[in-house]
This record gives structure tokens, sequence and C-alpha cells, in this order.
């Protein structure tokens, strides 16, 4: 009895949020509601929040470690940021699907399954435990990015990440039965121990290698983004801040996880594959992102370029990058959330095919020719998204940047480092091209527009909010470092 209230502890968190969503289940077949679907939502991803602080400083005992689970430093980091956002997104969805006469209470449950699925990712050990995660957080997202269906960009969407994810996920699977068939063993530190004594033939390293091109398709690294312009475009906004937060965080918290702790890093094919991968995705992301004049197309690509800074990290110091990468998608995440956050107060689930938007969404540029003269305060909150996003200083994606640089020159890669500045400085020509937009001569005509009231309604202060940490990490990196320096792979 000790023993099972030992493991439930030290995944309190994780079973906080999965009864909160057998609760939001239970209130939607008692009486449907949307404030109170997304007023429990909110509660149950704070009082999770709160346990896990309270675990990370010893006020709560945390447990000790399964076979398939492990809370240390780096997985509270992670899932701390993984609370953040999602409860960013949900209050982003509360806004934009209030007017969406369809059934919307379903939204938050989904949300809150992806969510767990996301906490266990970043605390997964053993390959049974990460196939399930990340199918927990895989399939609620087919429903999330569809649910605007009255759209056919929407249903367009889930589609396309339902059949290509299925397709990752297979592959998956299949490099896990190569190296379970040749190992015998599914924990990480375990196939660590085969690999290093010599135990692994091929078939280890042909679905290592299997597993390596599934989770990159996962994190939209080239070249295997091809689904994720089409995807953010036609998802809902605040679905597709979820996707670039929530998602990209768990993810590349998985892999640092499995690719450090199994040893796959010392694998020479693994270099060959992790060289072709962070070069396309900077090159490619980039080069991309410059033609585009759909907003959520720009950030898309934009983030198959961000994956690639972040991984050239792995490559430079190994096991050591756990803290510089969790502290670069802590960023990514919150500037992301800003960014989508923009387009969430600024569109509608309603509009539909015409001569305004496609998509049916605030995603074009033109749409945001001199917003600066109507919502000044809106527009200095993208001009700060697009500014760290792009790497400028006073902004915490500064800083992130600054310590992917340093990092690939500490380990002698001096040629990552030069690939990262020129990434940057492409990347700043497109966000420069979006900015000088916002501060254009106003349109006479607007399809679309952000309710004059925005910034005392819960995304609005939000966003605010999330504005404010950029700004702070920004100016003092300090305390952002500190944390991230506790994110330690155990």
């Amino acid at each position: 009895m000790n023993h099972l209230i030992e493991s439930l502890m030290s995944v309190a968190p994780m079973v906080i949020v999965a009864l909160t969503a057998v609760i939001v289940m239970l209130a939607i077949a008692i009486k449907r509601s949307h404030f109170w679907s997304a007023t429990l939502t909110v509660i149950g991803l704070n009082a999770a929040l709160i346990t896990l602080i309270a675990q990370a400083f010893g006020v709560l005992p945390s447990g000790a470690p399964n076979m398939l689970f492990v809370v240390d430093g780096f997985a509270v980091f992670n899932i701390a940021i993984i609370l953040i956002a999602s409860l960013a997104c949900c209050t982003l969805a509360y806004g934009y699907f209030q007017t969406l006469t369809d059934n919307k209470d379903e939204l938050y449950l989904l949300m809150l399954i992806s969510t767990l699925g996301a906490m266990l990712m970043a605390c997964a050990t053993h390959l049974a435990s990460f196939f399930m995660a990340l199918e927990l957080l895989s399939v609620p997202m087919y429903g999330m990015l569809a649910y605007a269906f009255m759209r056919s960009r929407s249903l367009e969407s889930g589609l396309k990440y339902l059949v290509l994810s299925a397709t990752a996920s297979a592959t998956l699977l299949m490099g896990m039965a190569f190296i379970f068939a040749d190992t015998g063993v599914l924990g990480f530190k375990e196939l660590g121990l085969a690999l290093v004594h010599g135990q692994a033939s091929m078939w280890f390293a042909l679905g290592a290698i299997m597993m390596v091109v599934a989770i990159a398709f996962k994190l939209s690294a080239a070249p295997f983004h091809s689904w994720v312009s089409d995807v953010y475009e036609g998802a809902p906004a605040p679905v597709a801040a979820f996707l670039a937060s929530v998602s990209k965080v768990a993810m590349m918290a998985l892999a640092i996880r499995f690719l450090t702790t199994t040893m796959i890093t010392e694998l020479n094919a693994f270099y060959g594959v992790l060289i072709l991968i962070i070069a396309a995705s900077i090159l490619l992301g980039n080069l991309l992102a410059i033609r585009q004049t759909n907003l959520k197309r720009l950030l898309a690509y934009s983030s198959v370029a961000h994956i690639g800074y972040a991984l050239v990290a792995l490559l430079s110091v190994g096991e050591g990058s756990a803290g510089v990468i969790s502290m670069y998608m802590a960023v990514y995440a919150l500037t992301s959330i800003g960014a989508f956050g923009v387009i969430t107060l600024m569109s509608s689930p309603y509009k539909e095919r015409g001569r305004t938007s496609i998509s049916g969404e605030a995603d074009d540029l033109r749409f945001y020719q001199g917003l600066f003269w109507r919502r000044p305060v809106l527009t200095a909150v993208l001009t700060m998204m697009l500014l760290s996003l792009a790497g400028i200083p006073l902004t915490a994606g500064f800083m992130t940047k600054f310590m992917v640089i340093f990092s690939s020159v500490q380990g002698m890669r001096f040629w990552a480092a030069l690939f990262v500045i020129l990434g940057s400085a492409i990347g700043l020509s497109y966000y420069l091209r979006v900015l000088t937009q916002l501060y254009q001569r106003p349109k006479a005509h607007l399809e679309f527009d952000a309710h004059h009231e925005w910034g005392i309604k819960a995304g609005g202060i939000m966003l605010l909010v999330v504005t404010a940490l950029i700004i702070f990490f920004g100016i003092l990196p300090n305390g952002l470092m500190n944390l991230a320096g506790l994110a330690i792979i155990q």
C-alpha cells in the first residue's frame, strides 16, 4: 500500500490532471456549460501546477521513481512549462469559441487529455511509456485541430495530421520493435548499457534511426516538415498555439531524455542524421518562411528553423544540453503563445470562405496593415513576440539563442554557430516584413479586428503577462537560467 502511495505521489500533478478530465467529462454529462467546463479545466491545471511547485521545493513529498516514469529536475521544469502553456491556450480558447453555437465543452476535455500525455512524455523512461504518452498527446490533437469543422480548412488540418502522424507512430513502433528484438530490454538506461557493452548490432542502429525519423516528424524538423504549414494554417488559432507550445515542448523533452539516456548520441550514424536534420531545418525553415504572406504559415516554417536551433545544443554538448534546450523551448513556447494569441484575438470561428479570408481567420498579413493605429498595445505585444523570435537583444529570445551559440562554440561546432547566426539573419528579414505591415497606413475597410476591450478580458490579460515575462527575462535572464540549470536528467 505504501509503495502504491509513493508511486502516485511521484506523479501527483499528472493524477490531478487525469481526475480533472474525469470531472469535466461528468460535468458535460450532467449539464453542458461552456463556462463551467473552462473553469474546471483551469482550476485543475492550476492545482497540478501548484502541486508540482510544492514538490519541487520539497513542501510535498515527490515520491520514488518507478520503472516507467521519473520526476527529476528536467521533468519538473518541462512539466511546469507544459502546464503554463496549456493554461494560456485554455484561456485563449474560451474567448475564441465563446460564440460557437455547436458543442464546445469537449474541447477542454481533449485539451486536458492531451496535456496529460505531454506531462507523461516529459518524464517517460521506458519505451512502453514513451509510446503510450506520445499517443495520449497525439490522439486528442486530431479532434482539436478539426474542432472548427464547419470550416473546410480545419477539417483538412485534422485529417492531414491524423494520416501523417499515424504514419510517424507506425515508424516509431517499428523502430522500437527492432531495438527490442536486438537487445531484449525496453528501459532507456538498460538500452544505454546494452549499447555501451557492445550488445547492440545493426538492428539496433536501424531501429534507432527509425525512431529518430519519427521524432523528427513529431517535432516538424526538416526534411519531415511537409505537414506543418497546412496544419497550422487550417487549425483554429488557440489549437495552433497548443500545437506550437505544449506539443513541441513535450516532444523535445522526450527526445532529449531518450537520445541522451540510451546513448544513441554515441552512434556514428546518429550524428550524420542529426547534422542533416539541423542543416535542413535551419535553411529550409527560414527560406520557406520568406515567401509566406500568411502569418500562420510563416510561424509554422519559423518553428521548423527554431527546432533546428534547439538541436544544435544537443549536437554540441550532448547530455549537458538538457538545460539549454529546456530554456530555449520554454521561451519559444511563450513567444508562440503570444504570437498566436494576437491572431486568436483578431479572429472568429465563424468567418467563412469569401473575399476576406480563405481560412476564416485573421492570418493573412494584409489584415494587420495599420494595426498600430487602431490597437497600439496589441501591436506592441505582437512586436515583442516577433523580436523575441528573431533573437533581438533585451528580449528572452536573444538570451536563448546566445546560449545555443555559446554551447556550439563550447562543443567546437563552429559551423553550427555560423548556421544559427545565418538563420537568425534570414529570420530577421521576414519578421521585419511583418512589422512593417503593422505600422503602415491603416486600411479603410477592416475584415478583422480585435475587440475594443480585449485588454481587460482573460485572453488579453494573459497576453500582457506573457509579454512582460519575455521583456523581464530578456533584461534579467538570471532567474530563467537558474531554473533551467535545475533541469538535469537523472
